[in-house]
């Protein structure tokens, strides 16, 4: 069972998590550690959250919400810091963790943008309903005006 909920760092399993992101050559997650621990990002604007999945009370996957920051748009949300760690890919974490915090942007956005980092990254963003986007700062975006 996926067990999604609103998290604040550090959370149990933080540590294995940082490590097969790093070991993995991805070092957003490190950033994430960093900004949360100099109160940089927090993930506390209005609209905003940072979620995890836990398996077994250690936390297996992490994404959030962030207001934009390459926009001064204030109807546009970027998911962010998405990270699932090997062993639990391929099992609905990461489509749990997406759908989710598309369901929290719903709330108070109109428009969802991220960037993928990788193509089954991309390919899940798209089954999802994300389209590819020409942006220099965005590779997908998904509206939520029609949806």
């Amino acid at each position: 069972m996926i067990t999604l909920h609103q998290i604040e760092l550090p959370a149990p399993g933080l540590t294995e998590l940082q490590a097969d992101a790093r070991n993995e050559g991805y070092n957003f997650i490190e950033t994430l550690v960093k900004e949360w621990s100099s109160g940089e990002n927090r993930f506390d604007a209005p609209g905003e959250v940072l979620c995890g999945c836990t398996d077994q009370g250690l936390l297996v996957a992490v994404g959030g919400l962030n207001r934009d920051p390459f926009t001064t748009a204030s109807d546009v949300v970027r998911i962010r810091r998405i990270y699932v760690r090997p062993a639990w890919r391929n099992r609905g974490f990461g489509r749990a963790l997406v759908a989710s915090l598309i369901e929290q942007a719903r709330k108070n956005f109109s428009y969802v943008r991220l960037r993928a980092e990788n193509t089954n990254a991309a390919r899940l963003y798209e089954s999802i309903g994300f389209l590819p986007s020409q942006e220099s700062n965005a590779t997908h975006v998904l509206s939520l005006v029609n949806h």
